[in-house]
């Protein structure tokens, strides 16, 4: 039996809730004895509600968004990630044709390559979460309570305790950040233990992120996501294959043939007067992950890099370089000797040094105060602050 939700108060509305949602539930094939092991003194989470209400604290450039996933520490733990799970990436290209280059980044940016700090300080119980939304948030109430079934068959099944389902406040959780539904209809048991799990080993989580980004994705094997480019004619629009675009006068940024002409593409300039770039089908397949086109630029260039790609040829309008791994763990080691707590001093920029950043900027009239790591905030803090 879960206990109660931290800071959650005990509502007669939610009790009548909880027990009118029984019957749907039990209607559903979930039993009995489940449903009294998870929901049967379950105290909703409300604080799941400033989260879903909250704008977002940082506003970044596209540049700083880029700089901010596709770090040092992500570069050098996905190599490292890549050497201990050599043969589990080669048999996942064999069996679903998915570059590692992209689960890599996929398992970098969603849980840090399953680091179980990750889990411990930044997941909460999932059940009090999605009941209190299921309950609660009446704009999506059906899709809240058909994950909270999905959570509670999960259970039903075996393959998972309440105890282990710790996940976001929205209820995704383990390496690849799964939501229930995807557990129950994409999961696939692929290290053969006899349950499907996002946690733990990662072969469940990339073997069934893999099959998602072909299932729902499209992804299409032998294909790369694109590639930055040259137009001397400047953009254009329209789908074409390499070899016509070739024909126009594009070219690969990194003077590399493309070696699948037989492909097609468009192109998108994100920002005026920076990068240009052609996209092909696999960018669209990460974008299934998360409709964001930044996140998608994001995991296909971060996979780039870990597998030994540079950096964009051309910068983004106004951008400045990533700082190097060393430099991050001397800003955040200047930040928290100044008083500014990072929480760590890893290499690794998270909401603790991002805020201990903008503190540090608004005390020294560092602007724009938005929380952004980059060189100016280095130099100001070897200058003493």
């Amino acid at each position: 039996m879960l206990p109660a939700a931290a800071g959650a108060a005990a509502s007669p509305d939610f009790d009548r809730w909880r027990d009118g949602f029984r019957a749907k539930a039990l209607a559903k094939g979930i039993s009995p004895r489940t449903w009294d092991r998870v929901m049967g003194s379950i105290e909703p989470d409300m604080s799941v509600f400033a989260k879903l209400k909250k704008q977002p604290e940082f506003h970044e450039q596209l540049w700083q968004y880029i700089n901010r996933r596709v770090s040092d520490w992500r570069v050098t733990a996905g190599r490292e990630a890549v050497r201990r799970n050599d043969a589990l990436f080669a048999r996942i290209e064999r069996d679903f044709g998915v570059e590692r280059g992209t689960l890599l980044a996929l398992w970098g940016v969603e849980s840090a390559f399953g680091d179980p700090l990750v889990q411990q300080n930044h997941m909460r119980p999932v059940f009090p979460s999605l009941a209190a939304l299921a309950w609660h948030e009446p704009r999506r109430r059906t899709y809240w309570e058909t994950e909270l079934i999905n959570a509670l068959r999960i259970v039903d099944k075996g393959w998972s305790t309440p105890e282990e389902m710790r996940g976001s406040w929205a209820g995704a959780m383990g390496h690849s950040q799964w939501m229930p539904e995807v557990w129950l209809n994409v999961g696939i048991d692929y290290d053969g233990d006899g349950r499907v799990s996002p946690f733990g080993r990662p072969d469940d989580a990339l073997g069934s992120t893999a099959k998602y980004l072909v299932r729902r994705g499209k992804y299409q094997r032998g294909e790369h996501w694109g590639y930055e480019v040259e137009a001397p004619g400047g953009a254009a629009s329209g789908r074409r294959t390499y070899s016509e675009w070739s024909r126009s006068g594009v070219t690969r940024a990194d003077g590399q043939p493309f070696p699948n002409s037989s492909a097609s593409a468009t192109m998108w300039v994100p920002v005026e007067g920076g990068p240009k770039f052609l996209i092909g089908p696999n960018f669209y397949a990460v974008k299934s992950y998360n409709p964001s086109m930044n996140y998608a630029l994001a995991i296909c260039h971060l996979g780039d890099r870990i597998l030994g790609g540079g950096p964009f040829v051309h910068p983004f309008p106004g951008s400045e370089r990533a700082l190097t791994l060393a430099e991050v763990q001397e800003m955040q080691t200047r930040l928290t000797r100044a008083g500014f707590d990072t929480g760590g001093t890893d290499g690794r920029v998270g909401n603790d040094t991002m805020k201990a950043i903008r503190d540090f900027q608004l005390k020294t009239g560092l602007l724009p105060a938005d929380g952004y790591g980059g060189l100016k905030v280095l130099a100001r803090l070897r200058q003493g602050g």
